[in-house]
């Protein structure tokens, strides 16, 4: 049973976070999806900052890599490396991405595609990846809320997510509904104090009844070498572990969450500014993962599978009641903040380039933004029947798969702001067969995240997603001077060419 103290501080902390958070739009504004999902593009530098890394780092994330650190030892560092790769690639990537959509009013990741592209089955194809490919990643935010309620003394793990489920879609319905991203915006900041509270909190008690971090390792270096798992990394992993880390760091640009935040910043120097920050939510995060290890020299003990118990483990072994309340319900407040941006960004992709574009093409916007208000709770629900019904490691495996699908349309977003030389047809051949390649190469291996490649006379493990992107770059690349040959006609780039046209096209699939 669920300790008293504990339950009532836990519900003190996310209730007073989502009234906090809650926020009406102007009474004088005009309903518009650019001022509900993009907050009028109005994002400072230090809303930007707080709300990117917000959205970025999840709740499950806070759980995911110390669980990786108390079960497989160093390799789940790739995470922290990867985070580190973000802030050079958000850099040059979404700033320009940031000024193309702004100059001509596109709200979506796959506005920008059918625009820079004319090529309506490639928005098609963008805007069906980030909504499949985001929709186990927000069931996780759900999995890890569970994993805290769990940690509490719930009943049951079915029961956990149960509540997870009520508290994720009542606290979404409040934040969502009324003020659109600017909710989001009071809620990164609670989420900052409250995770980085949380965490001297626990370092503290960590040092007080554990000693010093060089003694936590070794305590849990002999506890990890004892169950195979070592704290360094492997010689013979490094191609995963690099591959791994660009990989998970390109992915990450290409979700709607993080492109919905860097769209809504003022200018492009205020989200230059916010992205020189990063690296402090980086180095919050491998505080966290520390707190893997500590729980592993702790001794805690966690069900097989479920390393996500982890910390919450950590913090019932050391904190008192009155203090394990408010430290979970920190984590619990954390996964809030990108389950709502998710799920505004999927409802904006459905809406918009799925709805309108092929259903009601002469939707207004004020009916747009009331049409995405009812897919954003249907989406929030899928998300939690996702996570109800699935066990934590398959929710996990369909994340990882959800990686896989969500690169393959790097080749239409980012390498076009460079250049415009790939056939949008050849595009969407190389997206098809990276889709199918990489969700072939999951199955075979049994979801497993890397598989053995040869490269000369040794075999190396390498990011499955990463061999999917290559192939759908090969075939892109020796299929658009095929088809220019074949004189087949490329898509109209209005971000050059013109003023981006009116959605139109009423149940149209035809390649153009």
């Amino acid at each position: 049973m669920i300790s008293q103290t504990i339950g009532v501080s836990f519900a003190l902390v996310v209730c007073c976070a989502v009234v906090i958070g809650v926020r009406r739009a102007p009474r004088d504004e005009l309903p518009h999806p650019a001022h509900w999902a993009l907050g009028s593009r109005g994002l400072g530098t230090a809303t930007t900052c707080l709300l990117l890394g917000g959205t970025i780092y999840t709740s499950y994330t806070y759980l995911a890599i110390p669980g990786l650190m108390f079960g497989t030892g160093g390799l789940a560092l790739y995470a922290l490396v990867y985070t580190m790769f973000l802030s050079p690639l958000i850099m040059m990537l979404l700033p320009r991405l940031r000024e193309v959509a702004a100059e001509h009013d596109l709200i979506t990741l796959a506005d920008y595609v059918r625009a820079r592209h004319g090529s309506h089955p490639l928005a098609l194809a963008t805007a069906l990846t980030g909504i499949v490919a985001t929709m186990p990643y927000l069931g996780l935010q759900v999995v890890g809320t569970a994993a805290v309620l769990r940690s509490m003394g719930s009943a049951s793990d079915s029961m956990a997510r149960c509540v997870a489920l009520t508290m994720l879609f009542v606290g979404l319905a409040l934040l969502a509904h009324p003020g659109g991203l600017r909710s989001c915006v009071r809620m990164s900041l609670v989420k900052a104090v409250l995770l980085s509270g949380a965490a001297i909190a626990l370092l503290t008690l960590t040092m007080i009844r554990l000693g010093s971090p060089g003694h936590v390792f070794d305590l849990a270096d002999r506890r990890s070498a004892a169950m195979g798992h070592p704290f360094t990394i492997p010689a013979h992993s490094f191609t995963a572990y690099a591959t791994l880390a660009v990989g998970s760091a390109l992915a990450q640009l290409m979700y709607p969450q993080a492109l919905t935040v860097a769209l809504a910043s003022r200018s492009k120097q205020s989200l230059q500014a916010a992205t020189t920050f990063l690296p402090a939510w980086s180095m919050t995060l491998g505080l966290w993962a520390f707190f893997g290890v500590a729980a592993l020299a702790a001794g805690v003990h966690t069900p097989v599978g479920h390393g996500e118990l982890a910390v919450p483990g950590l913090i019932r072994h050391l904190a008192p009641d009155w203090l394990a309340g408010p430290l979970l319900g920190a984590l619990a407040v954390a996964g809030l903040l990108p389950a709502v941006v998710m799920a505004m960004s999927m409802s904006m992709l459905f809406v918009r380039n799925i709805y309108v574009e092929y259903f009601n093409p002469t939707a207004t916007p004020k009916h747009e933004v009331r049409a995405t208000r009812g897919p954003v709770l249907a989406i929030m629900a899928g998300a939690v029947v996702f996570a109800l019904f699935m066990k934590p490691q398959d929710a996990v495996n369909l994340h990882l798969l959800g990686c896989v699908w969500i690169l393959q349309i790097l080749p239409a977003v980012a390498v076009s702001l460079f250049t415009r030389w790939f056939h949008q047809r050849a595009l969407f051949t190389g997206w098809a067969v990276g889709v199918l390649a990489g969700t072939g190469l999951i199955g075979l291996h049994g979801f497993s995240l890397v598989v053995n490649i040869p490269i000369g006379p040794v075999e190396a493990p390498v990011y499955v997603a990463v061999i999917a992107l290559a192939l759908n770059l090969a075939v892109a690349a020796a299929l658009t001077p095929i088809l220019d040959a074949l004189g087949i006609p490329r898509g109209k780039d209005c971000t050059v060419d013109g003023r981006c046209e009116r959605r139109g096209s009423k149940i149209t699939f035809v390649l153009r």
